[in-house]
């Protein structure tokens, strides 16, 4: 049997937010308030949103605030929601916390970003993966031809296309179908990809 860690308790007014667990990833953006009893919006960056309801914590950092601990404002909102409930509405996520109480605080968060840990994330199927996950391995192809470190994906609809970019100075990045016709293996502990792939393609 398993023991959950209790929540630590929020800090006291005037302490600093709690730092974000060192696998934070951002998820999310919070959009605006719902309802009138403190109920929030977000906009998930995943088309599946589970890792919002992986996490019953959620971090927050205002828009475009680098994330080291020493780079953190002072901010008029908790850096840190504790979820009483979350659920899909349209095109994206509504959810209430314990320290969103109204209307007018819910519209303050406005434009927070949202972050979780990596740990609380749900386990993926069998040849799925997070993007996260997949971003910082290098991709080789089958004869050891180096293609450089995942930087980004990008989302077409059918299938993910990862980019990839080559260590000589000025190459342009490479892109790489993410579908099984041209992976051959991903290799998370090993920090690699294999692809069935050329660089003149």
């Amino acid at each position: 049997m398993n023991a959950v860690p209790p929540v630590p308790p929020l800090p006291a007014a005037g302490e600093d937010p709690p730092a974000l667990p060192a696998d934070a990833v951002e998820v999310a953006r919070v959009s605006g308030a719902w309802g009138v009893k403190g109920g929030i919006k977000l906009q998930p960056f995943a088309a599946d949103p589970q890792a919002l309801f992986s996490s019953k914590r959620w971090f927050l950092l205002p828009p475009e605030t680098p994330r080291g601990p020493a780079a953190r404002p002072a901010m008029p909102w908790p850096g840190l929601l504790r979820v009483l409930s979350a659920r899909e509405h349209g095109d994206g996520v509504v959810a209430t916390a314990q320290e969103v109480p109204d209307r007018d605080a819910a519209e303050a968060l406005k434009g927070a970003r949202v972050f979780i840990a990596r740990s609380s994330f749900p386990t993926p199927d069998a040849d799925e993966f997070y993007w996260v996950d997949l971003i910082g391995l290098d991709v080789f192809n089958a004869r050891g031809e180096s293609f450089g470190p995942v930087v980004g994906l990008v989302e077409t609809g059918p299938h993910c296309v990862l980019r990839t970019q080559p260590a000589a100075s000025g190459a342009p990045e490479i892109l790489i179908p993410f579908v099984d016709a041209y992976v051959v293996q991903v290799d998370l502990p090993g920090r690699r990809i294999v692809v069935d792939w050329e660089a003149d393609y």
